[in-house]
């Protein structure tokens, strides 16, 4: 008997990580995929008069078995992965891609969705119905059920190709991170780092059994190298390295795979009537078209160009009193934690230790305890896919709300970067509100023999940040697994994450936690108030990074007929937020996994979309105390309610209001848009 395949007979029905084996999946899925199929079916086919109930609603709730052995494989794939479930990636992902076309391109089940659409302003439905059935509806004909069947079966080829190949481009990029080491054996060639860093790249040179020091890729590794060693042909190596992730001409290189993954996004546009890919996704987004998204960002560019250009001037003074007559890329974290030292008298290994990990764990929990009234157990009898994982039970006033799963620290299986995910999703059926199985995934420094886990400042709010995704996650309160959670427009998806960050730099707040893991001793109110003040540090070179990624991506998904050469083409999109000199050897396009792996092709400008939205929530509570009940109360139902409304609506119901850029400005710039 395969356990995937079967109900799990597990606390809270947790996915049984200790009873599945590699082999299970493959035939787990052929099996459900089956039984999918056969619902789907029977909904189609159904002789009654199609209704809401028998076939929107049916549809939400069908195939629930293998959306949650779904959800467990592919962030298995990302977080515990090996060789052996790459290769059955590449095996399911077609499977699911030509299961999924199936559906939408089913002539009997569409002509009943249709027909309950056609008649939506005869039905008696709710919100969150009619969103349901609009989102049906729209999803079907987006996924070509008005085509010819000639259509049709191109369009689930397109589907099927782009599956394999975004899936291709991420395992070369994690092997290509894997692949690359420095390895040091003369300690004065890392003056400047840390002996808390130090002791880290002792053991993982230990652990590939060389004397010395090893530096990877991985961020908590990489990072610090790039901040603070002195050693500059050192720090230019490693962004060498960096830079050549996937773009060396080797075997994990995804140059020609970009070409593909954009020809073949271009084709289902066309396909689907739309001029671009970025057309075709942005008619789903709050944006709604790329016009309005570059307006947008060349807005921004035009605001923030000139105080970037005088930070990068400010560090162009430190660099050239070391003899540097012109700043490389490779110098930036370098110079600008100098300045930032010189500025605010703030050094993140100096602040690493009044941030251990647990120490900053529990201020998250703790303020989702002030803020939603939720409160967290560690629980001992889930099972774990790694031993580094901790799993905790949320609850409410008593009640279950969520299992959370947290999974701290780097490894070779697991990809770089942070994110939240969920093993399962919320929704309500048969009378029982079904709650979500949540998971935190980061890369932080691994505790050593004699220091717990330190977080540099940024990464406290990067934890921030993902729970801020989490939560969103855990108050789900929604009818339909489709429309909960973090199952909102991607434009709109960054809000929670980036609010949660607000509260690492408010002094009320870091006072709670901000405390040295030997002495106990609070960090001081002079350091408190400079963290504060820093939150605006090096913004302006922050938000042209994130435009210039933002236009990349455009650029991408509306031009693709001009991309020739990879290289160029960045160049070329990326010019106007550039600050530091190009460097033939190096491109991002080939690890930026977020657009050709990830769900945010044509969304990258998300991140500061949702900036502005993040900057006036938090300006609201800002104004009313950072811990206002009431104002919490309201955001609370903003996060519970996921996806069942459109996402204006439900930030002018929480708001009273649109939210104002003057308010990104302000917090970035210290500056107020000026009103006409």
């Amino acid at each position: 008997m395969n356990t995937l395949t079967q109900k799990f007979n597990t606390p809270f029905h947790s996915a049984p990580f200790n009873e599945i084996k590699n082999e299970d999946f493959l035939p787990a899925f052929k099996t459900l995929i089956k039984i999918s199929e056969h619902e789907i079916d029977e909904i189609a086919n159904r002789s009654e008069m199609p209704t809401f109930e028998n076939t929107i609603e049916a549809l939400a709730f069908s195939g629930e078995q293998l959306d949650v052995v779904s959800n467990l494989f592919f962030n298995l794939n990302s977080a515990e992965t090996n060789d052996e479930m790459q290769n059955i990636a590449q095996e399911v992902s077609p499977l699911l891609t030509e299961f999924s076309s199936k559906i939408s391109q089913n002539k009997k089940l569409f002509e009943r969705i249709k027909s309950v659409y056609d008649s939506r302003n005869q039905l008696n439905l709710n919100d969150e119905q009619k969103t349901l059935l609009n989102e049906t509806y729209k999803g079907f004909v987006r996924s070509g059920a008005l085509l010819s069947e000639t259509d049709k079966k191109k369009l689930e080829k397109i589907n099927m190709d782009l599956s394999v190949k975004s899936l291709q481009f991420g395992q070369n990029v994690l092997a290509s991170t894997n692949a690359y080491f420095k390895h040091i054996t003369n300690k004065n060639d890392l003056a400047g780092i840390s002996e808390t860093v130090l002791q880290q790249y002792a053991e993982d040179a230990k652990e590939k059994n060389l004397d010395g020091y090893a530096i990877s890729l991985q961020f908590p590794s990489f990072v610090p190298a790039m901040t603070y060693a002195e050693n500059r042909e050192l720090r230019k190596e490693l962004a060498l390295a960096n830079g050549k992730k996937s773009f060396d001409g080797g075997k994990f290189d995804n140059q020609n795979l970009i070409k593909e993954i954009i020809k073949l996004r271009q084709e289902k546009a066309e396909l689907l009537g739309y001029k671009n890919y970025a057309d075709f996704v942005l008619e789903e987004r709050m944006a709604k078209s790329p016009a309005k998204v570059l307006d947008f960002l060349n807005e921004l560019l035009e605001k923030a160009t000139p105080f970037a250009n005088r930070e990068i001037e400010a560090l162009k003074i430190l660099a050239k009193a070391d003899g540097i007559n012109e700043i490389q890329s490779y110098d930036h974290a370098f110079y600008a934690e100098k300045l930032r030292k010189q500025k605010f008298d703030l050094n993140d290994e100096e602040l690493k230790p009044y941030f251990p990990l647990d120490k900053v764990q529990e201020a998250v929990f703790a303020l989702a305890q002030k803020l939603f009234g939720l409160e967290f157990t560690e629980i001992c009898d889930v099972q774990k896919y790694h031993p580094d994982v901790k799993t905790y039970k949320i609850s409410e006033n008593g009640n279950f709300k969520a299992l959370l799963y947290v999974d701290y620290f780097p490894r070779k299986s697991k990809r770089s970067g942070a994110w939240m995910t969920s093993f399962k999703n919320q929704y309500q059926k048969n009378g029982e509100n079904s709650r979500p199985h949540i998971s935190v995934v980061c890369n932080f420094s691994k505790p050593t023999k004699n220091t717990p886990s330190l977080l540099t400042f940024n990464e406290v709010t990067t934890l921030f940040h993902e729970f801020g995704h989490a939560f969103h996650g855990v108050l789900a309160n929604t009818q339909y697994p489709n429309l909960s959670g973090t199952s909102v427009k991607w434009d709109f998806v960054e809000l929670p994450s980036q609010f949660l960050e607000n509260f690492c730099y408010e002094p009320e707040f870091l006072k709670t936690f901000a405390k040295h893991y030997k002495t106990g001793e609070i960090l001081s109110d002079e350091k408190i108030a400079k963290l504060s003040q820093s939150k605006s540090f090096m913004e302006g070179y922050q938000t042209l990074r994130q435009i210039g990624f933002g236009l990349l991506d455009m650029g991408y998904h509306t031009k693709s007929e001009q991309i020739s050469d990879i290289k160029t083409f960045e160049t070329q999109e990326t010019k106007a937020a550039n600050l530091y000199p190009e460097n033939p050897e190096t491109a991002m396009s080939p690890s930026f996994s977020h657009i050709f792996q990830g769900g945010y092709s044509a969304g990258y400008y998300s991140y500061k979309w949702a900036e502005v939205l993040d900057a006036d929530a938090f300006q609201y509570f800002k104004e009313n105390g950072i811990f206002n009940p009431q104002i919490a109360e309201k955001y609370k139902i903003l996060l519970s309610s996921g996806g069942t409304k459109d996402p204006m609506e439900l930030y002018k119901n929480f708001r009273g209001s649109e939210p104002k850029v003057e308010n990104l400005l302000k917090r970035a710039f210290g500056v107020s848009e000026k009103k006409e």
